[in-house]
């Protein structure tokens, strides 16, 4: 019962009570409505006018990383008035060197009868700068730097079966020094590619390997076995996979692939990248075309760092140099018959070896100020030092007789000459 000037008790009030809007934020005493006063997910973005809560309705450190959900997007600008400190680096993210194939300094395409050393297709040669070839038995594949790429992009390796039914692939091996950064912890190798069919090329794979011996002294035919199809190649010695392979299943589009694994193989010194095609049932003919390599730190994959021609290029010189036909070097009679000459080069990475970019003959030309005579060879340089300067010292011999003049002009006119200094 209820008395006279005495109310009953009132039902409790929820939200479907009010009607929609009634309540505004001008009806709220500041400080009315607390945190604890709100059930769990009861109030949503779609409930909050746009523009009503700015930074000065959130208290100092009240909104964490916990708070903000993964990958989140912003629409509009960022200002960061304090440090941005990222995870991994924003640049010079990538260890690999030309992994868009823009560098052909050897040639452009590689194929059997090659110069070997210089344009060949054989197992464990070089080809586009930095990246060599890892076949079942040599002539397996041609490769060539391909227009064939991504939209808006220039180049791709191009991988042609020449030899059926054999497992084939290509690989980078990092210099020691570029490996800080990946040796203990996670990283992350990606590329994009694609298959001319999917028929035959039906299972391509990526490995991530750790090299666990003498800095910069790799087994760079890491294969010791191939084996059967769809069974993972057995490693040579010191070499071990980080990652555990598996088929990507890569289609005639172009789209990325990544693989990530923790480099914690004990007395890691270098790390090596290795994609191949895991099918043993191929046709001469097929296509395995691949760009955008990159290996960075971390277990995300970042879009691709391309770098400017000439960056990359010097990189590359690390390894490889061209000289062209025609290039002069100053030289000295070494004795009577042998001449020794010097030329300026990038900081390679250890002395190189020299070879004729056509596979022709050596064919030197000497002249001799006394004499106002030339002096040739046909003699391959050797005892090839390198200063820290950039200067490799090298002698060439059979020159003949020889007067011991002290500065003599040594060409080399036949054909350009590359120096190799790969690991």
């Amino acid at each position: 019962m209820s008395y006279l000037g005495r109310r009953g008790a009132l039902a409790p009030v929820n939200s479907a009570d009010i009607p929609d809007n009634s309540i505004t934020s001008a009806k709220i005493v500041d400080g009315a409505v607390a945190v604890a006063d709100l059930g769990p997910n009861s109030v949503d973005s779609s409930e909050l006018v746009d523009g009503s809560i700015d930074t000065s309705h959130i208290g100092d450190d009240q909104v964490t990383g916990a708070k903000i959900e993964n990958n989140p997007t912003i629409a509009g600008n960022l200002t960061v008035s304090g440090d941005l400190v990222p995870a991994t680096p924003l640049s010079h993210r990538n260890h690999l060197i030309n992994g868009d194939f823009q560098v052909a300094q050897r040639a452009t395409s590689f194929t059997n009868g090659g110069v070997g050393g210089v344009t060949t297709n054989n197992d464990d040669e070089y080809t586009l700068d930095r990246w060599y070839i890892l076949s079942d038995t040599d002539d397996v594949i041609d490769v060539t730097q391909s227009s064939t790429a991504p939209t808006n992009q220039k180049y791709s390796i191009a991988l042609d079966v020449e030899k059926a039914n054999k497992k084939f692939g290509i690989a980078q091996i990092i210099e020691n020094k570029n490996c800080v950064g990946l040796i203990g912890n996670n990283v992350t190798f990606s590329f994009q590619a694609k298959v001319s069919a999917t028929t035959k090329l039906d299972n391509v794979k990526a490995g991530i390997i750790a090299w666990s011996s003498t800095a910069d002294a790799v087994t760079s035919d890491v294969v010791s076995a191939w084996g059967i199809e769809g069974t993972n190649p057995t490693l040579a010695s010191n070499l071990t996979f980080e990652n555990t392979p598996a088929n990507l299943s890569v289609t005639t589009s172009w789209a990325t692939y990544s693989v990530s694994a923790n480099i914690d193989t004990g007395s890691t010194t270098n790390v090596i990248v290795f994609i191949w095609s895991d099918v043993t049932d191929t046709t001469a003919g097929d296509f395995l075309y691949i760009t955008d390599c990159q290996l960075e730190r971390g277990s995300n994959v970042t879009p691709f760092e391309r770098r400017n021609y000439v960056d990359e290029l010097e990189m590359c010189q690390r390894y490889s140099f061209m000289w062209h036909a025609g290039s002069y070097f100053m030289g000295t009679a070494n004795g009577t018959t042998q001449w020794a000459g010097s030329m300026r080069v990038r900081n390679m990475h250890h002395a190189p070896a020299f070879y004729t970019h056509s596979g022709g003959s050596w064919a030197w030309r000497a002249y001799q100020p006394a004499a106002g005579s030339f002096v040739t060879s046909t003699a391959t340089p050797s005892s090839t030092t390198l200063y820290r300067e950039g200067f490799v010292y090298f002698t060439v011999a059979s020159f003949g007789t020889v007067s011991n003049d002290s500065m003599l002009m040594l060409r080399f006119f036949t054909s350009d000459i590359l120096m190799v200094a790969e690991l």
